[in-house]
């Protein structure tokens, strides 16, 4: 019958009744409390129906607990179905909001599709098969189901791992900050040029990476491309100048080798000098200087130069910290992180079966704590964290973007995992 959830998840009778017997209640009281019938209770306590998505939140209020609690669905591993029955909706209904949106006009949205989505079926329709198209359905199912972008985006792809992830777009660009205008104001005119010089070789490198990664060429990792070649420890008369040279001295204010002004934006840390060495085809091996702009430096040249500033990471992204964790937990792959080789708030975030204080939404559950079994199976012998599916798939799809915006975070071997070029 159109418009009933499809029985993918069900009650579990044990955590039914337990909870009524914890309350005191008997079948006819929850009965009376759920609107049902006594009989329909017994029916599910007794595992021989499936209660609608309505009835479902029905009983979880009368019990006075979670969608969860009564289900069984591990914190952090919540589907598509899962988020619909917490939010008490029909398939009917989820269709209805969905058609009002341009995203759910656009992909011809209908109960049926919604249907096939939650179950992992093909959903026809040319544009389901496009990751750009389906992105922008993310936004208004999050706002149906009442909860974080970030959420339907991981219950999309535990619910389609074989299927292309959606692409998300971009936040709207943001008005530079008064302290990255005041920042910039207080540069003298050489060096607002050289900063922005250095922010200009910044992009048009990060555009010859995107090319490379195209072509799938060997790609380095963010930070080490981002510190751009500034100058040669050698006679320009033999060895040359380099990139960024040349652009300085078109703006008329190269200085001969590091000079003061890039010293003076570094005092400021807007950018960040270092040095090493290259086999020049002329001189052999000669000392280099490299100047990489800083997330200050960048933020303040955009500024200056009427740039809006760069937003703030997608919601469906990690923070630098929680990558961090994930990255470590990656690198430990096949085998596993220690179990006290990570503890402390990140597993309330990252952690399957995990949440933090009331009211806040489930983790991510990208990483889990597995056992394993010791010498001929007969006992547990340690558990170890590993990444889920999810949390795999999640690596797989946005390692060489976590690079390029947390180039700190050590990221090495992870390109076996995530099939990345390295």
């Amino acid at each position: 019958m159109e418009g009933m959830p499809s029985p993918l998840r069900t009650v579990d009778p044990v955590r039914l009744v337990a909870r009524r017997v914890e309350l005191g209640l008997s079948r006819a009281a929850l009965a009376a409390q759920a609107g049902v019938s006594t009989r329909m209770i017994f029916f599910y306590e007794e595992g021989r129906h499936t209660p609608t998505s309505r009835r479902l939140e029905q009983l979880a209020t009368a019990l006075g607990c979670t969608v969860e609690a009564l289900t069984g669905a591990p914190r952090g591993q919540e589907t598509l179905v899962d988020l619909r029955y917490a939010a008490g909706l029909t398939l009917e209904r989820v269709a209805e909001l969905l058609k009002t949106t341009p995203a759910g006009r656009e992909l011809r949205v209908s109960a049926p599709k919604v249907s096939a989505l939650e179950s992992g079926r093909q959903v026809t329709g040319r544009l389901w098969q496009d990751p750009e198209a389906t992105g922008r359905l993310i936004g208004p199912l999050a706002r149906a189901y009442g909860v974080p972008v970030r959420m339907v985006l991981d219950a999309w792809l535990r619910t389609r791992p074989e299927d292309p992830a959606p692409v998300l777009s971009d936040k709207a660009k943001q008005s530079p900050s008064r302290a990255a205008l005041a920042t910039w104001d207080s540069l003298n005119e050489r060096q607002q040029v050289y900063l922005g010089e250095v922010m200009r070789d910044d992009r048009m490198t990060a555009t010859e990476m995107w090319m490379r990664r195209l072509q799938r060429l060997p790609v380095p990792k963010a930070a080490e491309w981002r510190r751009l070649p500034l100058a040669l420890r050698a006679a320009p008369s033999v060895a040359g100048y380099t990139r960024l040279q040349e652009r300085l001295r078109q703006r008329g204010v190269h200085d001969p080798g590091v000079g003061s002004t890039v010293h003076a934006l570094e005092r400021r840390g807007l950018v960040v000098v270092s040095e090493d060495s290259v086999d020049h085809p002329a001189v052999g091996e000669v000392g280099r200087v490299l100047v990489e702009i800083t997330r200050r430096g960048r933020a303040a040249a955009r500024a200056g130069l009427g740039e809006p500033r760069e937003p703030d990471p997608a919601p469906h992204l990690l923070s630098e910290w929680l990558w961090g964790v994930v990255a470590r937990v990656a690198s430990a792959e096949p085998a596993g992180l220690e179990d006290d080789q990570l503890a402390g708030r990140s597993l309330f975030f990252i952690g399957v079966g995990y949440r933090g204080r009331s009211g806040a939404q489930p983790s991510r559950g990208f990483v889990d704590s597995v056992p394993v079994m010791a010498s001929g199976g007969t006992h547990v012998s340690e558990y170890r964290w590993r990444l889920t599916q999810l949390g795999l798939r999640h690596v797989t799809e946005y390692l060489h973007v976590y690079r390029d915006l947390y180039p700190g975070v050590n990221t090495t071997g992870l390109e076996a995992i995530a099939g990345d070029s390295p």
